[in-house]
């Protein structure tokens, strides 16, 4: 595997499970230093702290929780104390609330509230914390979702909003930033199979979801991870303010 990020320092929120922990291993496979933030399970975290460091590379687990935007800055600053620079930022982070319908009476307001709070204002305090201190020619990554740009299916509405949020904060980022060579972009996945997606659709895919795709399956962790990383690497430096589909053609 090439080391072309060998030297770089990358913190991927919410790296303890799915795409995060995914993105965090192909990261470290080119060479990165490697923080990754979890809420609640610390062994996880943990387990994925190991497979990094096996891989010949410096790693770390941080608490936070993204709904609470005071532990941005403390987030940030604990990965400069423990790697000296931040070169990457991968804001990842995020929960999903579905299934309800607005006019429903059992709408979880209080949970979607939350939902909000996760991918919205977390994303964003990050960024606020990790602008002054990232890395001339630095990366930010957001993994945004479809349903940031198309609503193929009911009962979505908040969690398409706060995907949908992101695009508009993240290219003013990118204008905001660009004057230091820092580069901003989007990465929408579709269906991946993730704990997430289960909670959503259950242990199978729906015939009637797959025949949405013009590629008949969803993405691998590997797929979606590969493009973040190219975005991340050298490769990746004039492409800035991005909105990027990995969802097998759905919704065209």
């Amino acid at each position: 595997m090439s080391q072309i990020l060998k030297g770089k320092v990358a913190l991927v929120t919410g790296g303890s499970r799915g795409l995060g922990a995914a993105t965090a291993e192909a990261l470290a496979d080119q060479g990165a230093d490697v923080a990754i933030s979890y809420v609640a399970s610390a062994a996880k975290a943990e387990a994925v702290v190991e497979k990094l460091r096996a891989k010949g590379v410096r790693a770390l687990a941080i608490q936070s929780d993204h709904a609470d935007t005071a532990t941005a800055k403390p987030l940030v600053d604990k990965v400069i104390a423990y790697f000296g620079k931040l070169d990457i930022l991968v804001n990842n982070a995020a929960i999903a609330v579905q299934g309800k319908t607005v006019d429903d009476p059992e709408l979880d307001t209080v949970n979607l509230d939350r939902q909000w709070q996760t991918n919205v204002l977390g994303p964003v305090s990050v960024t606020r914390a990790a602008a002054p201190v990232l890395s001339d020619g630095g990366r930010i990554l957001f993994i945004g979702s479809l349903f940031g740009t198309r609503v193929p299916v009911p009962a979505v509405a908040d969690y398409a909003g706060t995907k949908s949020a992101l695009i508009g904060y993240a290219k003013g980022v990118a204008r905001d930033l660009g004057r230091r060579n820092i580069t901003v972009n989007v990465v929408q996945p579709g269906v991946m199979p993730t704990d997430m997606s289960t909670e959503a659709l259950g242990d199978t895919v729906p015939d009637a979801l797959l025949d949405m795709h013009p590629i008949r399956r969803i993405a691998t962790l590997e797929e979606v991870s590969a493009l973040i990383c190219h975005l991340a690497g050298p490769h990746g430096g004039y492409m800035s303010g991005g909105v990027i589909d990995v969802a097998g053609g759905l919704g065209i």
